[in-house]
C-alpha cells in the first residue's frame, strides 16, 4: 500500500520538487498552499488549503486528508518564509510573523498529525530546516534563529514521540534555485542607515547564491532516501560540498576564527 505523504508549502520550490518526485516514485502525495486556487496549473499532485499560522485551517486540512486516505504516513514540514535586515532595524511585528510561520507553524502541523500517527503506532515527520540554522548569519539573523529553533525542537520531539512509533528528523538544505527571495520580507535598505551600504551588498550576495543554487530535486532525493531508511538520523544536510564543509569547520574552528571566515565570505 502506497504511503500517504503530506507536504506543506508545496506549490513551488523545494516543496513542489519533493511532491513531484515522490509522486513519480509511487507515493500518494498531497501538498498544501494557503490558497490552492492561485495555482490553476498545478496538476502534478493535489493541493489542499492550509495556512500554518491558522490552527483551524490546519485542523480542516488534516481532517480532509484523513477522510480521503484514512491515514497520514509521512509529514514533510516545508512551509516557511525568509526575512532579511539588520537586527537593530528589523520591525518586531515582522519578526513575530516569521517566527510564527517558521517555528510555531510547523509545531501546529506536527501536533495536528501526531494523534493520527499515534493511533497507527507509526509515522515519519521530516522537518525542512536550513544550513542557515547552524550559524548566525549577518543580516539574516532572524531567519537563522527560526531554523535553529526548529532544529532544536526536532531533537526534543524525537524523544517525546519515540514510544508511539513516530520518527522525526531535520533536513537542512543549503542554497537551491527557488523563488524564496521573492517571498522574503526585506527590511528597507535605507541610505541614511548606519548599515548602508553593507546590508544592501550582502542582500545582493544572498540573492545571487540562490540564483546560482542547484536544482532542488537534490532535496527530493534525500527525502525519499530518509523515508526508505528504517531508523532515520536526527539531522541531515543537503547542499554543496562547500556548504557541508562549512558546518564541519564550525565544529572544529575557534568561534572567532569561524566568525572572521563568515565576515570575509560576506565581505563585511
Amino acid at each position: 500500500m502506497s504511503k500517504v505523504v503530506l507536504i506543506t508549502g508545496a506549490s513551488s520550490g523545494i516543496g513542489k520538487s519533493i511532491g513531484v518526485f515522490l509522486s513519480k516514485k509511487g507515493f500518494k502525495v498531497y501538498g498544501t498552499a494557503r490558497n490552492p486556487k492561485n495555482y490553476p496549473n498545478h496538476t502534478e499532485f493535489p493541493l489542499l488549503a492550509l495556512d500554518v499560522t491558522d490552527q483551524n485551517s490546519i485542523r480542516l486540512c488534516v481532517s480532509e486528508l484523513r477522510e480521503l486516505e484514512g491515514r497520514i504516513d509521512v509529514l514533510v514540514n516545508n512551509a516557511g518564509m525568509g526575512i532579511t535586515g539588520a537586527l537593530e532595524e528589523t520591525p518586531f511585528d515582522e519578526i513575530d510573523r516569521v517566527m510564527d510561520t517558521n517555528f510555531k507553524g510547523p509545531m501546529r502541523v506536527i501536533n495536528a498529525v501526531v494523534p493520527s500517527m499515534r493511533s497507527n503506532n507509526s509515522g515519519l515527520i521530516i522537518n525542512i530546516t536550513s544550513v542557515a540554522g547552524y550559524m548566525g548569519l549577518p543580516y539574516r539573523g532572524i531567519y537563522s534563529a527560526t531554523k535553529s529553533a526548529f532544529e532544536m525542537i526536532t531533537e526534543a520531539y524525537r524523544m517525546e514521540l519515540k514510544s508511539f512509533g513516530i520518527q522525526m528528523c531535520a533536513l537542512a538544505p543549503g542554497d537551491f534555485e527557488t523563488n524564496i527571495a521573492a517571498g522574503r520580507f526585506h527590511t528597507k535598505v535605507d541610505e541614511k542607515s548606519p548599515y548602508h551600504p553593507q546590508y544592501g551588498d550582502v542582500l545582493k550576495q544572498m540573492d545571487d547564491h540562490v540564483k546560482r543554487g542547484k536544482d532542488p530535486i537534490a532535496v527530493a532525493y534525500k527525502v525519499e532516501k530518509i523515508i526508505n531508511t528504517k531508523n532515520p538520523k536526527v539531522h541531515y544536510v543537503v547542499g554543496s560540498p562547500l556548504q557541508k564543509f562549512s558546518l564541519i569547520l564550525k565544529k572544529l574552528l575557534p568561534s572567532k576564527t569561524y566568525e572572521r571566515m563568515l565576515m570575509n565570505h560576506y565581505k563585511i
